[in-house]
C-alpha cells in the first residue's frame, strides 16, 4: 500500500472524527490555511520527499485535535426559543391551558449547570397568576400555554424571553439562560362558571332540588390536581343544608340545584365560587379550583307535608280508618336513599297502635288515616313530622326523611261491636238459640288478613258450648245467638270482644264462618235442674231410701238421675249432670254436715233463687 495515501486517509478519519465529536460543526476549517496548503504540497509532492510528506501530515493532525479539543468545550451557543421537555403527561387532559386562564403552579428555577435561583416549593407556595398578560417573563407565558393540569415539563427559556441583557439584580446575570422545573396545579379563567358532571342517574326520580330545599349528602372534596382536603366519609356523617339561601359556598349551592336522591355529580368550580383569594385558611389555598364529588342521599322541604303512594288497594272496603282507631299493621322502614333501618317482619309480629293520638309520629298518625284493611301504601315523611333534627341517635340520622311500606292487617275502634252477617238461611227454623241452649256447631277462623288460625273441620267435630255460660269470648256468644240450626254466619270480632291484648296476636280482629249444626234447648235462666211433671208431694220420703230421716249424698244422686232417666225432669245441657246434681246436694245441705233432713230440705220456689231444686 502507498505510504502517502494512508496518510491522506489518516488525516481525512481524523477531520471526521472531529466533526462527528464536536455535533457536526465544521473545525476542520479552523486548522491554519498556510499550515493546510503546506501539508498538501507536501503531499502532492511525496514521491519525491516520503519523509516530509509524514511529517507534514503528522503536524496537520496534531493542531487538528488541539482544536477539536477547543471546539468541543466551548460555552453553548444561545436558545433561539424556548424548549419544552415533559417529564410527566397525565393520562387525562380535561382542560388546558389558554392565554387569559389564571393558574396556579409549582416551579424549581435554575441555571444550566443545574444551581437553583428560585423555587415555589421553598416559599411553601404555589406562584398564582394569569397567563398571556405579561405577567411573566416571556418564555415562561408562552410554556404555560397548552399544559395540563398534574403535567410536568421542564423549561428552557433563552435570555431574551427571560430576564436579557439585564438579568435580575444579584440573583440573575445578563444573558442567562433559564431552566424551569414546572407542575401545574390549577387552571380557571374569569368567566368560568360551575361545571357539573353527572356520573350516575338512579332509575326514578320523583324529585328535584329546588332552592329552599334542605339535603343531606356524602362528598369527597379535592382541589382541581385531586389533592383531598375534606370528606364527610371519613366523619361518617352526612353534611345537611338548606340549598339556595346562602348557607353553602357559592358553587355547592348551584351544583345541588336539580339533584335526584341517589344521584352522583362530580361538580367544579372556580375559586370566585369557593373560598376565593385566601382559601379557607387551612387546607385549601387561595384562588384554587375546587372538586366535589356528591351523592345526594335525602331531600325535604320545610313545607312538605307527608305524601302517601297506595301500592295495593283493596276491592272491597267497607270502612277506612279514622282517628282513635286501633291499628295493627307491618312495616317496612328506609331512609330516601333507600338505606333500612327497621321492620316488624325481622321481629315476626305487627306494630299496634292508636292512631290520631299521639302514639306515634305525627307523620304516622297522619298517614294511617284513611286506609282499608289489606291496603298497602308507601308513607314518606320529612323530618319534622318523624324525628326531626336529632334523628333516634343510632339507626335514623337527624333531619332524615323516613319512608314507610306499610301493609294494614286490621284496624278497630273501642267502641266496635260483634259485626254479624248471615251466609246461609234453611228455608226452615223452627226455634232460635237462646241463652241457655246447648250448640253445636263448625267454625273456621282467621285474622283480617286471610291467616287461618284455626278451623273444627280440621277435627272433624263441632265445637259444643252452653249460651251465656262463658265458655266462648263474648263477641262470639253474640254472634250465637237467635240462630237457626243449618243457618251460616260471618262474624267480625274486634279484640275486646275477643281475645284482647293477651290474644295471639294480640289486640287482633278475628274473623268466624259459624254453621250451626245441632242445638238442644237449656232451662230457665237460673235452673240446672226442673221438673217436666209435677213435683210429687212425697219428694223427702221418695229421696229417703232407708227411711233414716235424712238423705245421704248417694241417695240425692240416685234419685235425680232415675228422674232424667225415666223423662220426669231434666238437667241443664252441656254440663256435667254429676257435678250439677252435687251442686244441688250442697245448696239443700245447710249446715253443711253431708246429709240433708227434712227441716233444711224446700224446693226452689220456696226460697229465693237457687240453681237447685
Amino acid at each position: 500500500m502507498d505510504p502517502e495515501v494512508d496518510v491522506s486517509a489518516a488525516a481525512v478519519c481524523v477531520c471526521v472524527c472531529v466533526c462527528v465529536v464536536c455535533m457536526w460543526r465544521p473545525l476542520c476549517f479552523h486548522v491554519d490555511t498556510s499550515e493546510r496548503l503546506h501539508c498538501a504540497g507536501a503531499i502532492r509532492g511525496a514521491q519525491n520527499d516520503p519523509i516530509q510528506s509524514k511529517s507534514c501530515v503528522l503536524r496537520m493532525l496534531f493542531l487538528s485535535v488541539l482544536v477539536a479539543f477547543a471546539a468541543c468545550n466551548a460555552p453553548p451557543v444561545p436558545l433561539d426559543d424556548i424548549l419544552i421537555e415533559k417529564t410527566f403527561v397525565p393520562e387525562q387532559c380535561v382542560r388546558a391551558v389558554k392565554v387569559g386562564d389564571y393558574v396556579r403552579y409549582h416551579y424549581i428555577g435554575t441555571f444550566p449547570d443545574g444551581k437553583k435561583f428560585d423555587s415555589s416549593y421553598d416559599r411553601g407556595s404555589t406562584y398564582n397568576v394569569f397567563v398571556g398578560k405579561k405577567q411573566l417573563i416571556e418564555g415562561m407565558d408562552k410554556a404555560l400555554v397548552g399544559m395540563c393540569v398534574n403535567e410536568r415539563s421542564l423549561v428552557k427559556i433563552p435570555p431574551h424571553l427571560a430576564y436579557g441583557k439585564r438579568g435580575y439584580g444579584d440573583i440573575i446575570p445578563a444573558d442567562s439562560i433559564l431552566h424551569f422545573d414546572v407542575l401545574l396545579l390549577d387552571v380557571w379563567n374569569p368567566e368560568d362558571g360551575v361545571q357539573i358532571n353527572t356520573y350516575h342517574t338512579p332509575s326514578t326520580c320523583e324529585r328535584k332540588v329546588e332552592v329552599s330545599d334542605y339535603v343531606r349528602y356524602h362528598y369527597n372534596g379535592t382541589l382541581l390536581d385531586g389533592t383531598l382536603f375534606d370528606s364527610s366519609h371519613t366523619r361518617m356523617r352526612t353534611y345537611d343544608t338548606y340549598v339556595g339561601i346562602g348557607w353553602l359556598i357559592a358553587g355547592m349551592d348551584q351544583g345541588l340545584l336539580g339533584m335526584c336522591v341517589g344521584e352522583r355529580r362530580i361538580i367544579t368550580m372556580p375559586p370566585s365560587l369557593g373560598y376565593g383569594e385566601n382559601g379557607d385558611g387551612s387546607d385549601i389555598p387561595g384562588q384554587a379550583s375546587l372538586v366535589f364529588d356528591v351523592v345526594l342521599l335525602d331531600l325535604h322541604n320545610p313545607r312538605d307535608g307527608i305524601t302517601v303512594t297506595n301500592q295495593v288497594v283493596p276491592e272491597s272496603c267497607t270502612r277506612k280508618s279514622v282517628s282513635g282507631d286501633f291499628v295493627r299493621y307491618h312495616y317496612n322502614g328506609s331512609l330516601l336513599d333507600g338505606t333500612f333501618f327497621d321492620s316488624s317482619y325481622s321481629r315476626n309480629r305487627t306494630y299496634d297502635t292508636y292512631v290520631g293520638r299521639g302514639y306515634v309520629i305525627a307523620g304516622m298518625d297522619e298517614g294511617l288515616i284513611g286506609v282499608c284493611v289489606g291496603e298497602k301504601r308507601t308513607i314518606t315523611i320529612p323530618p319534622h313530622l318523624a324525628y326531626g333534627e336529632e334523628g333516634t341517635g343510632s339507626k335514623i340520622p337527624g333531619s332524615a326523611v323516613l319512608v314507610f311500606d306499610v301493609h294494614i292487617i286490621d284496624f278497630h275502634n273501642p267502641s266496635d261491636i260483634t259485626e254479624v252477617k248471615v251466609t246461609y238461611m234453611p228455608e226452615e227454623c223452627g226455634r232460635q238459640t237462646k241463652k241457655g241452649d246447648f250448640i253445636k256447631y263448625h267454625y273456621n277462623a282467621s285474622l283480617m288478613d286471610g291467616t287461618s288460625i284455626d278451623s273444627t273441620y280440621n277435627y272433624g267435630k263441632t265445637y259444643n258450648i252452653v249460651l251465656g255460660a262463658n265458655q266462648v269470648v263474648p263477641g262470639m256468644e253474640e254472634g250465637l245467638m237467635e240462630m237457626c240450626v243449618g243457618e251460616k254466619r260471618h262474624l267480625i270480632i274486634p279484640p275486646h270482644l275477643g281475645y284482647g291484648e293477651r290474644g295471639v296476636p294480640g289486640s287482633a280482629v278475628l274473623v268466624f264462618d259459624i254453621e250451626l249444626i245441632d242445638m238442644e234447648e237449656g232451662l230457665p235462666e237460673g235452673y240446672m235442674f226442673i221438673w217436666n211433671d209435677d213435683v210429687s208431694p212425697d219428694l223427702f220420703a221418695e229421696m229417703d231410701k232407708d227411711e233414716n230421716k235424712q238423705v245421704e249424698p248417694s241417695e240425692f244422686t240416685d234419685y235425680i238421675m232415675r228422674q232424667v232417666t225415666e223423662g220426669k225432669g231434666r238437667l241443664a245441657p252441656g254440663f256435667d249432670p254429676y257435678r250439677i246434681i252435687d251442686n244441688m246436694f250442697s245448696n239443700q245441705d245447710r249446715n253443711g254436715d253431708g246429709k240433708i233432713t227434712e227441716a233444711e230440705f224446700k224446693l226452689k220456689a220456696d226460697e229465693p233463687a237457687h240453681d237447685e231444686l
